[in-house]
């Protein structure tokens, strides 16, 4: 079992960790602006708490949720990206949202890249799958560029379920041929 509280993963411009209080204003920020709207969202902030405090309790029951994606030149909380599978969820996914100012930056792809790794090498995952709303190119490309293709339309468990998704996704077989064009 991972030593939760010393699990810390670098990249060159990141750091990926598991969540803290302090990351909440800007998780609020993210949760209540238009950008969220293909999440979900905008949440009035007292959702964006009760939504803030799934990955802190995913991480204890599972051992495993999205990690807080702080930017190593500011310190600031800019997302929050890694391995997220509700109960009743289509796939073992590897989800991600990022803080409108910190689009544009490929942070993104950076911690998705890490967190794949992560899920893969230390879960054991052998596939992962982006839920993504039909609408929602921005993300799209985000998957795009991880090399995840479009499976087809997926349902997500209820109260979910009315929104349209597709599957994006690969292999454990697929990342690792592909690899390479990260490092």
């Amino acid at each position: 079992m991972t030593d939760l509280g010393a699990l810390r993963i670098e990249t060159e411009r990141l750091i990926l960790r598991l969540p803290r209080i302090d990351d909440f204003e800007r998780y609020a920020e993210l949760f209540g602006h238009e950008v969220s709207r293909g999440i979900g969202g905008p949440h009035a902030r007292g959702d964006a708490w009760r939504r803030f405090l799934q990955m802190p309790g995913a991480w204890m029951v599972q051992g495993f949720g999205m990690f807080s994606v702080i930017e190593k030149s500011s310190g600031l909380w800019v997302g929050q990206a890694g391995p997220w599978m509700p109960n009743g969820w289509p796939g073992t996914e590897v989800g991600y949202a990022f803080h409108p100012d910190a689009h544009g930056k490929g942070y993104c792809t950076e911690a998705c890249v890490a967190a794949i790794d992560w899920a893969f090498d230390t879960l054991g995952w052998t596939d992962v799958i982006h839920c993504i709303s039909p609408e929602n190119v921005a993300s799209q490309n985000v998957a795009k560029r991880l090399g995840s293709y479009n499976r087809g339309p997926g349902t997500l468990p209820p109260p979910l379920n009315a929104h349209a998704i597709d599957l994006w996704g690969q292999t454990r077989e697929e990342w690792r041929a592909r690899r390479g064009a990260f490092a």
